[in-house]
């Protein structure tokens, strides 16, 4: 029998590669909005990080989520995806 590959992915926050299904996936969709991506379905850019708040803190601080999305994102937007982020790392 064969053994499934597993698609790894990096974190764009403290670039540590990890399992596709350990890493949380905000996507900039084709309308502009940038959202949470649960099932890793949703059609954009999309840019993975870990599923810890301190490593969104840092993705934010250094502006790297906003180049892997080129996207400039606001504080609104920042406080949501937070919110999301956490709720994750609660439930995942």
């Amino acid at each position: 029998m064969k053994t499934r590959k597993i698609p790894m992915r990096t974190c764009v926050a403290c670039r540590t590669t990890r399992p596709k299904r350990e890493l949380i996936r905000v996507v900039r969709t084709p309308t502009g909005t940038v959202v949470v991506d649960r099932k890793g379905k949703v059609s954009g850019r999309g840019a993975y990080i870990c599923s810890t708040v301190d490593c969104f803190d840092l993705a934010v601080r250094s502006k790297k989520l906003e180049h892997a999305l080129d996207v400039v994102l606001d504080s609104e937007i920042v406080d949501q995806l937070r919110q999301m982020v956490a709720k994750e790392n609660i439930s995942g």
